[in-house]
């Protein structure tokens, strides 16, 4: 089963990098520099930022759906980050060296099965949770932190 990993639009977030720290807080956000890699993954590039780079931490509602598993957290956004170029059958580095929580959904935005899985192992879940009919996307997590990392869909 052929699949891609979408990333988050980069122009959603470009207002949040001309604010001022103090307005940064007043939207419940922060800005951020990575001083660790691994640490600090960007939604928009499915890659880790590096030492130095600056990013945003905020809440994003990634689960717009008309449905109990409605849901939004944090996120990371690095600044001027290019978007994952959603290539076929992939896995973003970003994902690899991570333990990932796996959820599959209808197209009704229910949840129909989750699996917790290490990013070397997530191809294969992916398949067999894309091999039920009903399963219209996958949303993956960053297990440890809960953090929503990208959502996959069939290609």
């Amino acid at each position: 089963m052929s699949f891609k990993a979408v990333a988050l639009e980069p122009g959603q977030f470009d207002s949040w990098f001309g604010l001022t720290d103090s307005a940064l807080q007043r939207g419940g956000a922060r800005g951020c520099i990575a001083d660790a890699e691994p640490g600090f993954p960007c939604r928009v590039s499915l890659h880790d930022a590096a030492v130095g780079e600056r990013l945003i931490l905020l809440h994003y509602e990634h689960h717009a759906v008309d449905s109990p598993y409605r849901a939004a957290g944090p996120i990371f956004v690095g600044a001027g980050a290019q978007r994952w170029p959603e290539t076929v059958d992939v896995v973003p580095p970003v994902l690899r060296s991570r333990v990932l929580s796996v959820r599959a959904y209808d197209a009704g935005g229910m949840m129909l099965d989750a699996d917790v899985v290490p990013g070397e192992a997530l191809e294969a879940r992916i398949a067999t949770m894309f091999a039920e009919a009903r399963t219209d996307y996958l949303h993956v997590h960053f297990a440890r932190r809960g953090c929503y990392a990208c959502r996959i869909e069939r290609a």
